[in-house]
């Protein structure tokens, strides 16, 4: 059996790629059939947090379509047994994965600790496809940001880009999105 389609999409803070994400979402379900789901990653630690994770719930809530939301923070290949061959599912985002496994443990970040952390977002990733139609992974294009002298910031970007990697060697379609406007990087946008 042919593996879903998968459709990378980065660009930076507050940069559309969310909003362009879930129009994608709907637009293949329109043409296509199948289930919406909204894959959220994100925890309300902050009041930051909780406004974001609001808004983009009313944002679907609001709109013609139909979306379910399963809430998995950590290690979202647990959460393939809840979807089928008809689901497009949209993860967002890869970048706030990363920080709950990251952080979730008091582990010493060293190589193998990192390796196991990027293969479980991989692999998770992988089990998702593999249960869908579509799968649409979002995620932060951190390295605009200054990473200064920080050796956390560094590590955290060097891993991040690791997935990227791997995620846009995979995916049919990947995007940046800045200013709202999505730029094609790899793929034909059908």
């Amino acid at each position: 059996m042919a593996a879903a389609s998968l459709v990378f999409i980065t660009g930076g803070v507050r940069s559309g790629k969310s909003y362009f994400a879930e129009k994608m979402a709907v637009e293949h379900a329109k043409e296509n059939g199948g289930q919406l789901t909204y894959l959220a990653t994100g925890l309300a630690s902050d009041s930051e947090m909780r406004e974001r994770i609001a808004k983009h719930q009313n944002d679907r809530e609001s709109g013609k379509s139909r979306w379910r939301t399963i809430e998995q923070s950590q290690n979202i290949g647990e959460s393939a047994d809840y979807f089928n061959k008809e689901d497009i599912i949209l993860v967002d985002c890869v970048t706030t994965l990363l920080n709950n496994e990251l952080f979730s443990s008091k582990q010493e970040w060293d190589e193998s600790f990192l390796a196991h952390v990027i293969e479980m977002i991989i692999t998770g990733i992988n089990k998702l496809r593999e249960r869908s139609q579509v799968l649409i992974v979002v995620s932060n294009e951190v390295f605009y940001e200054s990473i200064a002298e920080n050796d956390l910031v560094f590590s955290y970007s060097r891993i991040l880009g690791k997935i990227h990697q791997q995620l846009v060697k995979e995916a049919d379609q990947a995007f940046l999105v800045e200013a709202g406007i999505p730029i094609n990087m790899k793929g034909v946008r059908k």
